[in-house]
């Protein structure tokens, strides 16, 4: 059952904008909080939301935007860890079904849809590569009922035939395909929309969110840190300290060995790659347990990813997806397909650096540990790192837990896997909720306000641009409520126009001026 134990007029004590960031920002700067939080990832946010909710006073501040680093580029899955079954991990697998369980019964039942997800039979996968394929679902099921996912959630496997496969995915190469395997896991409807959710949320439980704060030096009993937006410097006091700052962990907890991991993902046509609501799961010739993926999203597109290669070297703002990946990726497709995808098929791309932690031995970045560590530095930071973005409850628990002892804080335990997230209902209400369906899967019992913005003002539901759903009663939102400061966090973040940089530089203008407006009104 969800639970939402946020103040009534829950709109106004979670909506995040520039007003509410200068009172905030200046609260902080004479008040000390018992946790500074410094990142706004999906861990970040994440671990605000859980101290918020036991009752501590807490600040985030992060130096550029909400879900500016890796979460808002992964797969986007909300998965039960069929990976780390395949690698024997069966407490991390437990773990991911866990954790997805909670996100799709009770926090965000709004943002994970159920993602049918075919594993090919061609000629090239063995009888017996099959076998243990089947049994590695089933064993994934299996964890699925432990951790009580209803089967009207998440069906069980099954195996289908051939023609069953290519009625979901049209775009499979039909010659020597005996049939396919068909799973269920979960699937963000965006992450970046997870993270923007999980930090409004902590929000309405008094948490001051801070973007465009940048930490200059960090200790166990604050930081020292500047305003971006104006150039001023302040000195933010705590009495506890968790470092959720993902890749950039090391930079402020020189302690912290890190073994960054990129992971890239094409975005490419829909219909070239003949794919609709089925995603496509092709296992990776001679590499145990790696899948490459091929996702559908919204609006005709799919990601095709996903690779896993080490990043030496400094950690850069925005990482680049190198030819080589996109080599990789359409070749490693090319098979399972009838019409290979080409170049010309790829709309944009990005890549996410996962935060991994070095481990002895020299190991490649595949073989490394998925399990998040927490690690408490001399001076008393807490650092979180490793994991993956399904597991983030879990980690910002464990996090806020070794910050409380750390700190002597006066808090009990975790209390996340009962707070529902802004604009989560049970899925039988989210249909009732009077909106159109595409806004409901973006903003949940939210939408009908979101779509009210319209009805004072019919220019507000048209589109921003031609051939864009995106509207500008949905950029006034994320202006108004979402913490948006400028057009790139709404192109970039609180939508996901940005990933198709033709569309993005065709809608600019149109937000632009619209974030100029939202910023004259900002209570709306």
């Amino acid at each position: 059952m969800i639970t939402t134990p946020l103040p009534a007029g829950s709109l106004r004590a979670t909506s995040l904008n520039a007003a509410r960031r200068a009172a905030d920002l200046s609260a902080v700067a004479d008040d000390e909080v018992d946790l500074l939080v410094v990142g706004g990832g999906v861990t970040g946010a994440g671990t605000a939301l859980d101290a918020a909710a036991r009752g501590l006073s807490v600040a985030l501040v992060e130096a550029e935007d909400l879900a500016w680093g890796t979460s808002r580029w992964s797969s986007k899955l909300v998965h039960g860890g069929l990976r780390y079954l395949a690698h024997g991990d069966i407490a991390l697998a437990r773990e991911c079904a866990v954790e997805r369980n909670v996100l799709m019964t009770r926090t965000a039942p709004h943002l994970v849809r159920t993602l049918p997800q075919l594993i090919p039979l061609h000629g090239s996968v063995s009888r017996r590569s099959e076998l243990v394929l089947a049994a590695g679902l089933h064993a994934g099921d299996a964890l699925r009922r432990t951790a009580r996912t209803p089967s009207d959630v998440l069906p069980p496997p099954r195996r289908i035939p051939a023609a069953e496969a290519l009625a979901l995915v049209p775009g499979l190469r039909s010659a020597d395909l005996r049939g396919g395997l068909l799973g269920f896991d979960g699937q963000l409807v965006d992450d970046a929309r997870l993270v923007v959710a999980l930090a409004r949320t902590a929000a309405g439980f008094g948490a001051r969110i801070l973007t465009r704060v940048r930490v200059r030096e960090l200790d166990g009993r604050g930081a020292d840190a500047v305003d971006q937006q104006t150039g001023e410097s302040l000195r933010i006091r705590a009495r506890s300290v968790v470092n959720a700052a993902g890749v950039w962990a090391g930079e402020l907890a020189p302690d912290v060995e890190l073994r960054p991991s990129r992971g890239s993902h094409l975005l490419v046509d829909a219909d070239a790659a003949g794919i609709a609501g089925t995603s496509l799961v092709a296992p990776i010739p001679g590499e145990s347990g790696r899948f490459l993926l091929l996702l559908p999203q919204p609006d005709g597109r799919a990601l095709l990813g996903l690779t896993d290669e080490p990043v030496p070297g400094p950690i850069p703002s925005v990482p680049e997806v190198p030819q080589s990946d996109v080599d990789f990726l359409l070749a490693g497709v090319r098979d399972v397909l009838g019409q290979p995808l080409e170049r010309k098929h790829v709309l944009g791309s990005f890549a996410g650096l996962r935060p991994l932690l070095a481990q002895p031995g020299g190991k490649g970045s595949a073989d490394l540990s998925r399990r998040h560590a927490v690690l408490t530095s001399p001076d008393g930071v807490v650092t979180v790192v490793g994991g993956k973005l399904t597991t983030y409850r879990k980690m910002a628990a464990d996090a806020v837990d070794a910050a409380v002892r750390t700190g002597g804080l006066p808090a009990g335990p975790s209390r996340t896997a009962a707070v529902a997230l802004v604009g989560a209902a049970p899925r039988r209400h989210l249909t009732d909720v009077e909106a159109a369906a595409r806004l409901i899967a973006k903003y949940g019992t939210e939408a009908a306000r979101v779509a009210a913005l319209a009805e004072f003002d019919p220019d507000l539901a048209e589109p921003i641009a031609p051939g864009l759903r995106l509207t500008a009663a949905e950029v006034l939102w994320a202006i108004r409520h979402e913490g948006a400061l400028d057009a790139a966090d709404v192109l970039d973040r609180r939508s996901r126009v940005g990933l198709n940089p033709t569309e993005r530089e065709s809608a600019l203008p149109a937000v632009e001026a619209l974030v100029e407006r939202a910023l004259h009104g900002v209570s709306g």
